[in-house]
């Protein structure tokens, strides 16, 4: 049985393997790769593609010319970044699925807003898609996110399911 709570250097840890993965590789991408370069690694599949998104998730607010759309998205990630440091350091992240989830997010966060403080857009370059259908291309910080998202609700749904259990 895991213990419900975890140590809180174990998730430190996850969430600066995260931050240095994802900055060693849009480092390389910089440096290694011109803007709109465009390379196939796995024919029909995956492409390293090296493109700047200024917007968020998904490319939104990727077209806004407004001048207050980097300063925004920063103070918002740094206060979600302080909200997923509380929950992790105050014990209410959840069990250790929502802890490492948490620990995963923040790690990706953290690595996403220094592209924003840094150089006012944020280093995208994994381009997966199927035929002619692309996803959006992102990078190892968003990868991060969505994973420690997806344990966040597997915990939530876990959880429920034995509380509803449990009542029963």
């Amino acid at each position: 049985m895991v213990a419900r709570s975890q140590s809180g250097w174990v998730l430190a840890v996850v969430a600066i393997a995260v931050l240095a993965a994802d900055q060693a590789t849009k480092f390389a991408v910089d440096r290694f790769t011109l803007p709109g370069s465009y390379r196939v690694l796995v024919p029909g599949v995956l492409n390293l593609v090296h493109t700047m998104n200024p917007g968020v998730a998904f490319g939104l607010f990727a077209d806004s010319t407004l001048s207050w759309r980097a300063p925004v998205l920063i103070v918002f990630s740094v206060a979600v970044i302080g909200l997923i440091i509380w929950l992790l350091a105050s014990g209410r992240a959840g069990g250790w699925l929502g802890q490492y989830g948490m620990a995963l997010i923040l790690g990706g966060a953290v690595g996403n807003v220094l592209d924003r403080v840094l150089r006012r857009s944020v280093t995208d370059f994994i381009d997966v898609h199927l035929g002619d259908y692309h996803w959006y291309t992102f990078n190892l910080a968003d990868s991060a996110i969505v994973v420690g998202a997806v344990l966040v609700i597997l915990e939530l749904l876990w959880d429920g399911r034995r509380h509803s259990h449990e009542r029963a």
